[in-house]
């Protein structure tokens, strides 16, 4: 499958912390970097994520902002 995102992260899923719509799954990417999304449970069930299970992250954003 070809994408025109070009940040993409392998890892392994070492999370998935499911609510009655969405549920949120973490990808560790190494480094000690975990990346977390917010999707819906469909597309959970759909993708068969499950923690221990591989994924990538794929990002693309015109901007992100992080204020503390």
């Amino acid at each position: 499958m070809k994408i025109s995102a070009r940040n993409q992260f392998e890892g392994k899923i070492v999370g998935v912390e499911k609510g009655t719509v969405n549920g949120i799954v973490k990808i560790d990417i190494g480094g000690g970097n975990i990346i977390s999304a917010t999707i819906s449970l469909a597309s959970i069930e759909e993708l068969g994520l499950e923690v221990g299970g591989q994924a990538t992250a794929v990002v693309k954003a015109t901007s992100v902002m992080v204020m503390v």
